[in-house]
């Protein structure tokens, strides 16, 4: 029985990709390099802001400082700009509204830094109550560590890993399911490929937000 079911939020919940790349793009021109093109993010965006800003910066000036730069550029653009073109997926709130009848609770673990995560979790799923939102955080490991997802169980004293699922778009959140112990759902319209989602112990690749839907409510049933 599903008690609990936490959530990616890039290319999970959210389509960010465009505002991501948009931000990431102006942080490489403030740093006088080039732009990456918008289908490179899907493959840059998922493993932390760190990581991202080491997969666009050109190889020759990947270094801390670099990095540094990147993240003085991009954290203020992309909070004017988190908005602009994100948007949840086509019927992701139809989802949430049908397991929030059923009594699952929900959270948000995910590799997006922390203020981030909750400025958007606040403007779009806000009125589910998350019991959880967690973002990558100075100090704190990131997926595919499952500190994040032990993290957002806490907040369900006695709950069971059995009882929880872990939702995400990439190879980084099955391995974080995984790790952590508890069924995994592949979902496949996000940034990365259903053929990456297979290599892992899925407990199912959705197709769409429907299919998470018929799925969980049967397993509570």
């Amino acid at each position: 029985m599903t008690k609990l079911i936490i959530f990616d939020l890039d290319g999970t919940l959210l389509d960010t990709r465009e505002d991501i790349a948009n931000a990431c793009n102006y942080a490489l021109r403030m740093c006088g390099c080039p732009e990456r093109r918008l289908d490179e993010y899907n493959m840059l965006v998922g493993r932390g802001i760190y990581n991202l800003f080491r997969g666009a910066l050109p190889p020759e000036k990947r270094n801390e400082e670099a990095v540094l730069e990147m993240k003085s550029h991009f954290v203020p653009y992309y909070n004017r700009h988190i908005d602009d073109c994100t948007r949840p997926y086509p019927g992701i709130t139809e989802m949430l509204d049908a397991l929030s009848e059923k009594g699952i609770a929900f959270a948000i673990a995910s590799n997006k830094y922390q203020e981030g995560t909750e400025a958007l979790a606040a403007k779009f799923f806000g009125k589910y109550g998350f019991i959880k939102i967690l973002g990558q955080r100075d100090g704190m490991p990131i997926k595919p560590d499952p500190g994040i997802v032990l993290e957002a169980m806490e907040s369900l004293p006695g709950i069971s890993q059995a009882e929880v699922i872990y939702c995400g778009d990439s190879d980084v959140d099955m391995q974080t399911g995984n790790n952590a112990g508890v069924r995994t759902i592949g979902v496949t319209w996000g940034f990365r490929t259903r053929e990456e989602l297979s290599a892992y112990n899925t407990w199912i690749l959705a197709e769409s937000p429907e299919e998470i839907t018929k799925a969980v409510v049967r397993d509570s049933e």
